[in-house]
């Protein structure tokens, strides 16, 4: 097939694959309601309108008994609807101050009843605690002590206990009924039927998505009390369901070998986004991932065929190589979720591949063990773009070098640091973020000086440009930092003077592409079985 079909493919199999994930979000928002005079109908308790009380409990013992526990907030005039916020001081046991566990239990209780475990309509329990490694040390590198007091969690710093400071609770508000033999499975683990067996109680859910690394207190010896933030909000069955099918994929992560701190920016997006926006992301970020697909398969494919430079920055591909190099050891150095760090590894292979293609570069195994490097040689056309290219990046230089120097003097200066290792790596990927973009104006400079855009891989930039405009819309209504925004639009720029050019300079349909075929010579190959490469050279 050729590329407009495999790109139809995939754009016909992602059309199908959002459609079905619509159907499915509907399902689960919208279960199946018990109807018909022969159905096994199970109503909800709330049909009762029953008055109860919420009452929060914490021990060390998962399966605690009453004189185990102790309690922390009694929610006596508890109302379903209503969004509440406590602000609580919690008081912790000895055991747990020596590297134990916490664990917390929700109760809701029929309003004026003694609160005893017996007279519980529903509990729930989770642990209040977690353990973790010592967050790394920073300091002033030019201090006294010379750097010498840093430290940086290690196979030294064992994992010890941290308190997680935030925590929501919620009631399923929906007054549904239920088929007991349709029941979907996200609530059936929830569900507890009364003993005549008409009824399900209230679902008492703990939001565990909730649970971040950035909420963590540290527990020591000294901490005989911590700090805990509750919010009950109600919940809808709709989004019980999606949460609880989220913990089990987390859980499924976690036996697959990931950390806590490899899912924690992946729960970032639940909890702090609202619910329904939340949705509309899903949409976007699934055309995100499309786009995204599409440019890498051009860009392959454009990169595997091209055989010359002609017309393209050898030193930004190399730059971008260099660029992308600096920002994959800087996420290893931050310890950055496994699910950013090895996308950013396939990037740099990627790119290395891309600085072999500007190399000419051929590896032929002479031996067992021995290769032999073999440099292609550039023609008279790559010499006249290498010039545009010195004479370019040799203006860039000026404003670049300084930036990037005065940036590492200022961060060595005011800002701490783990190590000096870390100083360089950090002052390198300030540079990256602040001034990456330059690297993309040789090229311009390259297409003024020869008055063509025919050498660019525009499908790839196509697609490239409409993942741009879609980090646009969410610069608007994301909360982010001032400089993080404004960089996503910085590239807009240089991407309008890319449209620009290309309007300016029309395509010669006579001029060969960057596949060595002309316009003329495909409209005549239409219906062959294959097409001549163009043997003529370019005027």
């Amino acid at each position: 097939m050729g590329g407009i079909p495999w790109t139809w493919l995939i754009v016909g199999a992602f059309a199908a694959y959002l459609s079905y994930t619509m159907w499915i979000m509907y399902n689960i928002f919208s279960p199946p309601m018990c109807t018909g005079p022969n159905a096994a109908c199970v109503k909800s308790y709330l049909t009762k309108n029953p008055k109860m009380e919420l009452e929060l409990m914490v021990s060390t013992k998962m399966s605690a008994v009453a004189g185990d526990m102790t309690s922390v907030w009694n929610y006596n005039n508890f109302s379903l609807m209503d969004t509440v916020e406590k602000e609580l001081s919690v008081s912790i046991p000895a055991s747990t101050r020596k590297n134990g566990s916490l664990y917390v239990h929700a109760f809701l209780y029929p309003q004026g009843k003694s609160h005893s475990a017996s007279s519980a309509l529903v509990r729930t329990s989770t642990l209040i605690t977690t353990y973790a490694l010592p967050r790394a040390e920073f300091i002033n590198l030019l201090g006294d002590d010379g750097g010498n007091k840093t430290k940086k969690p290690g196979a030294k710093n064992k994992p010890h206990t941290h308190w997680r400071s935030r925590l929501t609770i919620s009631v399923m508000s929906d007054n549904i009924t239920l088929d007991r033999r349709a029941i979907p499975g996200e609530i059936y683990r929830y569900l507890k039927i009364t003993s005549d067996g008409k009824y399900f109680y209230p679902i008492l859910f703990l939001d565990e998505l909730g649970f971040r690394l950035k909420d963590l207190l540290p527990v020591n010896e000294s901490s005989t009390s911590m700090p805990l933030t509750v919010t009950y909000t109600p919940i809808s069955v709709g989004k019980l369901r999606m949460w609880s099918s989220f913990l089990e994929s987390f859980k499924m992560l976690q036996g697959l070998g990931f950390t806590e701190k490899d899912t924690d920016e992946i729960k970032g997006i639940f909890a702090d986004t609202n619910f329904y926006f939340l949705l509309l992301t899903f949409g976007v970020a699934a055309f995100h991932l499309l786009f995204d697909f599409l440019a890498f398969k051009n860009d392959i494919q454009y990169w595997k065929k091209r055989e010359t430079m002609v017309g393209l920055s050898s030193r930004g591909v190399k730059w971008r190589c260099i660029q992308t190099i600096i920002i994959f050891f800087y996420l290893l150095d931050e310890d950055t979720s496994l699910l950013v760090t090895i996308p950013a590894g396939i990037s740099t292979v990627i790119e290395l591949w891309k600085v072999k293609k500007v190399y000419k570069l051929k590896v032929r195994r002479t031996g067992f063990i021995s290769f032999t490097w073999e440099f292609g040689e550039t023609t008279a056309k790559e010499r006249e773009t290498e010039e545009f290219d010195n004479q370019a990046m040799k203006y860039l230089s000026y404003v670049l070098y300084p930036l990037v120097a005065g940036g590492a003097v200022y961060s060595l200066l005011y800002v701490p640091h783990k190590s000096w290792y870390s100083w360089c790596l950090q002052s390198l990927v300030n540079g990256v973020y602040a001034f990456g973009f330059l690297f993309m104006l040789p090229q311009l400079f390259l297409n003024y000086k020869l008055k063509s855009v025919a050498h660019l891989p525009w499908r790839a930039f196509m697609y490239k440009a409409f993942n741009t405009f879609i980090d646009d819309v969410f610069a608007f209504i994301i909360s982010m930092p001032t400089a993080h925004r404004l960089a996503c639009f910085r590239d807009d720029v240089v991407f309008l003077v890319y449209l620009y050019q290309r309007w300016l300079y029309p395509v010669d349909k006579k001029r060969v592409n960057e596949f060595g075929m002309s316009f003329e010579e495909e409209e005549k190959a239409k219906g062959k079985p294959e097409l001549k490469e163009e043997s003529k050279k370019t005027k």
